[in-house]
């Protein structure tokens, strides 16, 4: 009996036993290792390689399949041990559309429309099912939350569906549905093989013409003054253009060959799978897979029988942290972890309790194996920084849905200069040395813990904080203010006051520091408001190519001696890779600031002061001190986002990004195509203004009850998703709702009136003539001009 008894579960596996993927392929291909590769994988070598992937799970593969298959030549994949080593061979292999992330959803998209087609390309078997899936909601905020999810979807080609208890019912017939509110289903969804998968990408690999090279460990890496590589391993040493480490839970040790700590950590995932259960046997159609959140486990049919999958608390999950201070024992492979049942009881009771049926159930096999986390539990993928042609594609904590995609987007960075879209919150030096190996176990742990809680909007986590990363006011602050995580560092999101609710609750309606953060609007709109902004980025710039240098990146004009512009990165394709403050401080010098800087300096007569980190609490005191007799006082970064909204300042990871160009987006002021410098992006930039415009930017007022518009809302015209936004507050001037949105052309007119979807209604709004509030220079700039009736 499939009892909460740990102890007394039955059945477990035995030695060489098939795991859950392997079920259902020819009995030769079930041990613990792989068939013999094609001889040609065995003898070949090339001396000289355009790319080298290290690492022959399923994402370095794919990317081998994807970069021959768009015409590189000399692609060469080294694997240490034998494909799918690590952690792909074990995998439960679970396929999902689903993502809250944005762009995310494009990577999950394409993975399962390459993996419907792979069969027919390669001749290879891939075990594709795909019976869709249902994530379960036992509580109203779980509602909520897919409501949340269904107007962030709805401008994807994604299908996903908010569906009521009977057709779940229907769909899943052995739910015990005493609890369930609503599911969110999304169809297509499904499983797959992963080794198989492999497989198959390693057939179209061979096919395109990539050597995949195994076993060949590589046991060292010399970056070489031209940028290529020597990589050395016990069959030969080879020349490559480029590296890509997609080494798994070895991609720390690869790293470290060169003098970097990726901050990555190996933890346990144990899943089991039942023998077979007379009811799921008279099933006439695959069950769809299950995840039931508030239980942290998925569910999904394997065979006759059914495979089970927990995520266990921060607290008794199991991190393999030997490896990082120790590393991966050699030879380490194909092989598990022993089982640990007590970790998983109370998940076991609660799939009992939804899927009665498990109660009777037989376990078959329990699998333990190692999957690599990185802090946030995102993939880092990318160019990495201090190392030139050094590529990274490790810390898939969900390798087999982001594999294809992910294959794609890097071929297509690799081959043509710059992403296919915009994946910044996988950026791998988005972390730093602040990202210590205890900060990286404590996120890790939380990551995994957190896998299916809810997903807030402004969410905010606090394993390993604070970082290194605090500024000097810090101290001071941190008992008077909730604080915010940006890229390590502590920074105000928001004021309290004696007497005021103080503590974090998040929520998908206005919370807590609603009210907070509408007196720190009045505070600087009225008085003085001080903020810290320690986290933006600064540069400084000097030599006799400065100017040269700056010309040829910014589609600004440089400032002259002693003045400040806004200027903005694009890349070749013309779209907005960076937005800075740039200031000529004296004759070929500039400090460069970056992080939303831009949004301070029309916000009221402001200065912002930049000083060393020690002497910030007496600049700070001094500043107070000196401000009593104006009111001044502090104010956070919810009410920064507030100001700035209503003064149609365009934040750069909102209005702007590498998805969108600055004609789009408003930026036209800020881009110079007549200057003299050919400037990154600028004929790209002519042809699209040639081209003409699809979509514009524009500012919209809405009025709603208890709920705002955050960003990437679906935007509704005439019973069609049309838009989206981009970012939104509540306007404490008008007091209204106010958001940013990206609308057809056509519909981009002020007066034009739309809806946005908030929480699964759908509120009238209307464009409005930007900004809605001046800033006090363009007042006075319109004062001179000769009107008030202009203002």
């Amino acid at each position: 009996m499939l009892r909460a008894g740990a102890q007394r579960l039955r059945g477990l596996p035995l030695p060489g036993l098939p795991l859950p993927g392997l079920l259902g392929r020819p009995r030769s291909a079930c041990s613990r290792g792989e068939e013999n590769p094609p001889l040609s994988a065995e003898t070949r070598w090339k001396d000289r390689a355009e790319t080298v992937i290290i690492g022959g799970g399923c994402v370095g593969v794919s990317l081998a399949y994807h970069l021959a298959k768009a015409g590189m030549k000399d692609v060469v994949l080294l694997e240490k041990l034998e494909l799918t080593a690590g952690s792909t061979w074990h995998a439960a292999g679970l396929t999902t559309y689903f993502h809250p992330g944005i762009n995310l959803k494009k990577i999950h998209y394409y993975s399962i429309k390459l993996y419907e087609k792979l069969e027919e390309e390669t001749g290879q078997v891939v075990g594709f099912h795909q019976p869709g899936s249902i994530r379960i909601a036992t509580t109203p905020v779980r509602v909520d939350e897919f409501k949340y999810q269904m107007t962030r979807t709805g401008w994807h080609a994604t299908e996903q569906y908010i569906i009521e208890p009977e057709k779940i019912q229907e769909m899943f017939p052995l739910l015990n549905m005493s609890k369930v509110l609503a599911g969110l289903y999304n169809p297509g969804d499904g499983h797959i093989d992963p080794y198989s998968l492999t497989m198959a990408l390693a057939a179209g690999a061979r096919k395109y013409g990539a050597l995949l090279k195994y076993p060949a460990p590589v046991t060292s890496l010399k970056p070489r003054s031209d940028g290529t590589w020597d990589v050395e391993t016990p069959q030969g040493s080879m020349r490559a253009n480029r590296v890509v480490n997609a080494a798994g839970f070895w991609a720390r040790e690869v790293g470290k060959m060169i003098g970097l700590e990726h901050p990555l950590i190996p933890v346990q995932h144990q899943y089991l799978v039942t023998s077979t259960i007379p009811e799921v046997k008279a099933l006439k159609r695959e069950l769809p897979v299950l995840r039931d959140l508030e239980g942290s486990f998925y569910l999904r049919q394997e065979r006759d029988g059914l495979l089970f999958g927990p995520y266990e608390s921060q607290e008794k999950m199991k991190v393999q942290d030997s490896w990082v201070t120790t590393g991966v024992p050699p030879g380490f492979g194909k092989e598990l972890f022993e089982s640990d049942l007590d970790r998983i009881t109370e998940h076991v009771e609660a799939a009992m309790e939804l899927v009665p049926v498990l109660k009777k159930a037989d376990i078959i096999t329990i699998v333990n194996g190692p999957i690599t986390y990185s802090p946030d539990i995102l993939p880092m993928v990318g160019p990495h920084q201090g190392v030139r042609n050094y590529w990274v594609a490790v810390g898939f904590g969900y390798g087999i849905v982001h594999a294809g995609g992910v294959g794609k987007y890097l071929s297509d960075w690799i081959l043509h200069g710059e992403p296919p879209f915009d994946l910044i919150e996988l950026d791998p030096n988005r972390y730093g040395k602040w990202t210590t190996t205890e900060y990286t176990e404590a996120k890790a742990r939380e990551s995994y813990g957190f896998n299916n809680i809810v997903g807030y909007p402004k969410e905010e986590r606090f394993a390993g904080r604070p970082t290194q990363r605090v500024s000097g006011l810090y101290k001071i602050l941190q008992s008077k203010c909730s604080m915010g995580f940006h890229a390590g560092w502590e920074q105000p999101h928001w004021f309290y006051k004696p007497g005021q609710d103080t503590q974090y609750r998040p929520s998908f309606r206005r919370t807590n520091w609603f009210e907070p953060v509408g007196s720190e609007y009045k505070q600087v709109m009225q008085r003085v408001g001080v903020i810290d902004l320690s986290p933006f980025g600064k540069f400084n710039i000097k030599g006799q190519d400065s100017i040269r240098l700056l010309d040829h990146l910014f589609a600004n004009v440089i400032p002259k001696v002693g003045f400040t512009n806004i200027s903005h990165m694009l890349t070749p394709k013309g779209r907005v890779y960076a937005e800075l403050t740039v200031s000529h401080q004296s004759p070929g010098e500039f400090l460069l600031i970056t992080g939303s800087g831009s949004e301070l300096h029309d916000l009221e007569l402001g200065w912002e002061l930049y000083h060393r980190r020690e002497d910030s609490a007496a600049l700070y005191d001094v500043i107070m001190n000196a401000g009593q007799e104006e009111g001044i006082d502090n104010f956070g970064t919810y009410a920064l986002n507030a100001l700035r909204l209503e003064k149609a300042f365009r934040a750069w990871g909102s209005e702007m990004n590498c998805d969108t160009n600055p004609l789009e987006a408003g930026l036209e002021y800020f881009v110079k195509l007549n200057k003299p410098a050919d400037f990154i992006g600028k004929q790209a930039l002519k042809q699209i203004k040639a081209e003409g415009l699809k979509r514009r930017l524009v500012c919209l007022t809405l009025a709603t009850d208890d709920v705002d518009p955050e960003g990437n809302e679906s935007i509704w015209y005439d019973g069609k998703v049309v838009g989206n936004t981009t970012s939104g507050s509540y306007s404490y001037s008008i007091q209204r709702s106010l958001a940013f949105a990206y609308v057809p052309v056509e519909l981009g007119k002020v007066g034009q009136q739309v809806e946005v979807e908030l929480l699964g209604k759908n509120y009238p709004a209307v464009i409005i003539q930007e900004p809605l509030v001046l800033t006090e220079p363009t007042r006075n700039r319109l004062k001179k001009k000769g009107g008030k009736d202009k203002i």
